[in-house]
This record gives structure tokens, sequence and C-alpha cells, in this order.
């Protein structure tokens, strides 16, 4: 039998930040045509460990080699020289450039800038199509959304190609057609010896795509295997060292409308309709989950239920009283809780302490302040409360933000939020990066919160959480909504397809329909 040929060596990796340690000893191999999976809590290493094979770390103990060369990875400009492309959970992309010029860019010298860029061009339609990972070269990344800047940054790394291709959550915006097209995408660059890490919270995702699977707890490496000898119970058992019991829908009977959005329609500078004539109710005791391609208009959904937009035409009725003033106060008032999309740059205030993140949006009430100065013995007992309701590990409540892992991070948003038990609840991307225990718990508290008899809207790229969580479903396609589809009646590739465009009818053209 042929002796595989490993192309990279990862030699008792240890890293500490101060007194914790991130990475402790971990060793492992990659073969030249494989993919291994690195699976693991938030918290659990993962990250740390890329970034020191990519140059942004040095490891404190341990040694890389790839193809035969010993990496001191003091840069990722040499991990780019050996072959080596990343895809980051989180992005790394200039605001300020066009998406073509991001990718391009550090790939040539400085003074050949003005070079026609028409061969790049060219090769990043080619890259798109292959793909499926639709983007305008010519848009600006400030003006993208959060799942299309997560598809440019897929672009950069097969731009440069790579031979070893790191690849931290890649999925998470895809369709499944879309994830489909790029795993049949991967599988030819694997068998044309293409080695690949791949980073995921979909297990299902990774045993379709892992030929080996390597799981972290703690920093440490605890288990390595075959994919094909794994199933999802036997991961998640090994990433939190128990298992873990998935929560389950109750069925509830809807009560009163709590939100009713009649022919909502917002126009952008250039008078057209981003949202586009919305109909949308959603009651008490029910999750209405929305499906769709980021970028379908929602994140402008979210942030018209939080105050953050307001309509051009249409009405928003809240709890039966029609709103007319639309801030975040004001929907706060209205008992409107929200989770949103991108954490770090909506969520927290990444410089602020645990305890100062958890009264942001209600500090100025009595119970935390007093003639304008904030209670701050209140505000840190309220902290250690629900640091311990909300299980946030390896915070305290003086503790920065920053420092959190996503999961952690997520649980002190979800804690800001539910803690006020609001009636109304708007949750984008709830899970997006999540560990399976941590999206577990997430999903218990939304379970808990409509229960209680909440409303719930739930955005979600992921559909296998919209058809775990919802009542629901509606699809967003161009800034119109599909008509609600119970998810006892709804298949997954049903609601890729009409993600696509294919089939889509709006609820809206529905309605003129049956008038």
């Amino acid at each position: 039998m042929e002796q595989s040929e490993i192309v990279l060596k990862v030699d008792q990796i240890t890293k500490r930040f101060g007194n914790l340690a991130a990475n402790d000893g971990i060793t492992f191999e990659l073969e030249r045509g494989k993919v291994l999976s690195l699976l693991g809590e938030n918290g659990a290493g993962k990250t740390t460990l890329m970034n020191i094979i990519f140059g942004h770390y040095t490891a404190d103990e341990g040694r890389i080699e790839a193809f035969g060369k010993e990496l001191n990875a003091r840069s990722p400009a040499e991990a780019i020289g050996l072959g080596i492309g990343m895809v980051h959970q989180h992005f790394t992309l200039a605001e300020n450039l066009t998406v073509l010029d991001n990718i391009i860019l550090g790939t040539e010298k400085l003074w050949h800038l003005t070079q026609s860029k028409t061969n790049a061009r060219k090769h990043l339609a080619r890259l798109s199509s292959e793909f499926g990972l639709k983007v305008d070269p010519d848009a600006m990344v400030s003006s993208l959304s959060v799942g299309e800047r997560q598809r440019v940054e897929i672009l950069k790394a097969l731009y440069r190609d790579a031979q070893i291709l790191i690849l931290d959550e890649p999925t998470a915006v895809l369709t499944p057609q879309e994830t489909d097209q790029l795993f049949a995408t991967l599988r030819d660059m694997v068998a044309k010896g293409l080695s690949i890490i791949f980073i995921s919270h979909k297990l299902n995702e990774v045993l379709a795509i892992a030929d080996d699977i390597v799981v972290l707890r703690h920093g440490k490496l605890v288990a390595s295997f075959p994919a094909a000898t794994a199933s999802r119970e036997l991961i998640a058992e090994k990433m939190v060292g128990q298992s873990i019991p998935q929560p389950k829908r109750t069925k509830f009977s809807p009560g009163a409308p709590l939100v009713e959005m009649t022919s909502v329609q917002i126009l952008n500078h250039e008078k057209r309709a981003v949202l586009d004539v919305v109909n949308l109710t959603v009651r008490q005791n029910e999750i209405v989950g929305i499906a769709g391609v980021s970028g379908n208009g929602q994140k402008l959904l979210s942030d018209v239920i939080a105050g953050l937009a307001s309509p051009t035409s249409g009405s928003i009725v809240m709890k039966g009283e029609l709103v007319t003033q639309f801030s975040p106060r004001a929907m706060v008032q209205k008992g409107v809780g929200r989770v949103p999309e991108d954490r770090h740059e909506q969520g927290v205030v990444g410089d602020f302490t645990v305890s100062e993140n958890m009264v942001l949006e209600n500090y100025q009430t009595p119970g935390f302040s007093k003639f304008g100065l904030l209670k701050l013995k209140t505000i840190f007992k309220h902290a250690e409360a629900l640091i311990k309701t909300f299980d946030i590990r390896g915070a305290d409540p003086d503790t920065i933000v920053r420092g959190l892992s996503g999961g952690n991070m997520q649980k002190v948003i979800l804690s800001r939020v539910l803690e006020g038990q609001p009636e109304i609840i708007v949750a984008n991307q709830p899970t997006r990066g999540l560990d399976v225990g941590a999206a577990t718990f997430v999903h218990e508290q939304l379970f808990d919160a409509r229960e209680k008899g909440a409303g719930i809207i739930v955005i979600s790229e992921d559909l296998e959480e919209l058809l775990a969580v919802s009542d629901v479903i509606v699809v967003m396609y161009h800034g119109q909504v599909s008509q609600p589809i119970s998810v006892d009646n709804v298949a997954l590739q049903e609601l890729g397809l009409l993600m696509s465009g294919e089939g889509f009818v709006s609820d809206s053209e529905e309605s003129r329909d049956v008038a």
C-alpha cells in the first residue's frame, strides 16, 4: 500500500495567553488530497491554532512543517508563500475598497497597482461561477452584507491558488444547493491534490465532506478518528465531554398578533425598493423563521422591527398599536428584544466589561441609575447573577467582552435581551459560528421565551436550524417575503429552491392573485 504524503505536520503546539493555555501540546498531520475537520466548542482553541499556522500568532512551544519545510509563520505572507490559504471566521477586508481590489490586494507590487485588472476580473468571474459565490466585483465592501463579505473572503483565498486551504465556517451563508456545489468543487480540488482543514459547527456537513476528524477541548486534542466511523452524537459528546440532549419544539396554538406588518416598503437612495411590500404577522407563542440567501432584505426587516430603520410606506402594528416612532429606545420600551446579526459590530461594545454590556439597553432605568449616576454595585451583582444563569464561561463582571469566545459573547447578548422578558424577539443569525452545545443553549432560551408568550422572529441561513425551531417559515427573495409555510409541510430542498428564486411567489403577489 502506497504511503500517503504528509503536507502539514503540527507537532506539540502550545500557546498561552497569561495563565490560559489556548493550545496545549497539540499534534496532528494533514495528508495530501484529504479533508481534515477540526472541531471543538467555542473557546476550545481552534481559531488560535489556525492563526498560528497562518502566521498571525507565534507558538510558545512546538513546530509546524508544511511540504517538508519548517514553517516559522511569523507572518501570513510566509504561510501564503508556502501555499497555505485561510478564510477567517471574522472578516479581514478593507471596507473602503471594491471586492476586486480586496481580492487582488497583496498579490501585486505597489508599482503595479495601475496595471490592467482584466485578467484578475476574468479569474474572479471563473471562481465565482465554479463555487456559486455570486458577488459584484465593483461593489464597495462597505456596502455588502455579512454573508456577501464572507463570500469575498472565500474567493480571496481561492484566488491565491492555495495547496492547503483552511476554511473556518465557509458555508454559513450558502443555500443547500450552493453548499452542495461548493462541496463538489472541494472534492474535485481534493482529487487533484489540494488539502483542506475544514472548521464547522454543522456536524452533518462535517460528516459529508471530511476524511478525518480532530476534536479539541479546553485547548487539548482529545480525539482523532476517521469520519467514516463517526456520528453526530459521537462528535458532540467528544466536543463537550458528555452527551447533549437536543431541545424539542413543542406545539402551541398561536395567540394574539404581536407584530403586524402591512405593505411595508423601504426605498434606497436610488428610489429602488429594498424591502418590497412586506406583509408579515407574528403571534404570541410563535416562532416565525425567515429563510433566504444573505442580502435579500433580512437585515432591513430586522432593523425595522428593532427601530434602526423606518419604513418609506406601509404600516406596522405592535400589540394592537400603530408604530409611529422608529428608534431603538422606542422599540425596547414596546417590549422588543434584538439579537443582532453581527455580535461584534452591533451586539456588544468590545472594550466594555461584561457587566457594562449587560445593561446597555436599560442603564437609564431606576434599577441601575439614580440622578444620572450608575449604581455600580447593583450592576455588578446583576451581572454575577446573569453569568451564573446563562453559564457564561471564562467571565466575571469585570471581564472585557472582546476577550470572550463567540459562544460566550452570544450568551452575554442573550442574557441582556431575555432577562427583561421581551414580548417580541428578533434573533438574526442567533447561532452563527457557535458550537453544538452553545447552539443548543440558544435554542432552549428561545423555546422558553416562546412558552412564556413571546412572539419570535428567527432569521437564519442555516435551514436545519429553522426547521428545528420554527413553527412557520417565510422565504425572503429580493426584498419580498413568501406566504408562511408550516414546518410540518416543507422540505429542506424546497426551501433551498425558493431561496434561489425558483418558484418564488411573494405574499403580496399571492394576495393580489386571490383578490
